[in-house]
């Protein structure tokens, strides 16, 4: 996987393979980051694709300002929350308790562990925001800034939000009766 940049580039020099190998590469990361705010798999994966058309229909103009992945990632955050201004609120928590079998199967792709597993569960119990900047910051393994850019946040208030967001994912795993060494 190239740093998405270059592949970029060949897309809008018209070489699709571009495109195709951004989707390869980012596909199931950003469905997962999007199905964080809409808490439905099937309409992360709509926005997901809504993500990607929007790339490359209008083609906006990646700046190099940040990483590939953080410019793509801000594109989708915006698809989520347009998505979401249209249907007024997120999804109730109480709808999606449980994991369907195709989150299970996409999730078994990308998280191969069972105690990474479990904390992704975890993840789906805590608020919106606090599993967004936990995903953003660990699972894609973004900078603050990068993630402060994404969320539209400064540094300070990203590491704070870390700060009490794995406070609240450790409170949640100790209720589950999860054990961990070192989190």
């Amino acid at each position: 996987m190239d740093n998405g940049e270059s592949s970029y580039r060949r897309y809008l020099t018209g070489d699709d393979i571009g495109l195709e190998n951004i989707i390869r590469d980012y596909k199931n990361g950003l469905i997962l980051y999007l199905n964080s705010f809409v808490r439905n798999l099937r309409v992360a994966e709509e926005l997901c694709e809504d993500t990607f058309v929007k790339l490359a229909v209008k083609k906006p103009r990646f700046s190099g300002k940040s990483s590939f992945k953080t410019f793509l990632y801000a594109i989708g955050r915006n698809v989520a929350l347009d998505y979401l201004k249209k249907q007024k609120s997120y999804a109730p928590p109480e709808e999606i308790d449980d994991i369907s079998t195709e989150t299970e199967s996409l999730e078994a792709a990308y998280i191969k562990e069972e105690r990474k597993a479990q904390v992704h569960r975890a993840l789906g119990k805590l608020k919106p925001e606090y599993a967004q900047i936990l995903w953003l910051t660990y699972f894609e393994e973004l900078s603050n800034k990068e993630t402060a850019a994404i969320m539209k946040k400064s540094v300070h208030a990203v590491e704070t939000l870390v700060y009490r967001a794995r406070n609240a994912l450790k409170d949640e795993l100790v209720k589950e009766g999860f054990e961990y060494e070192n989190l």
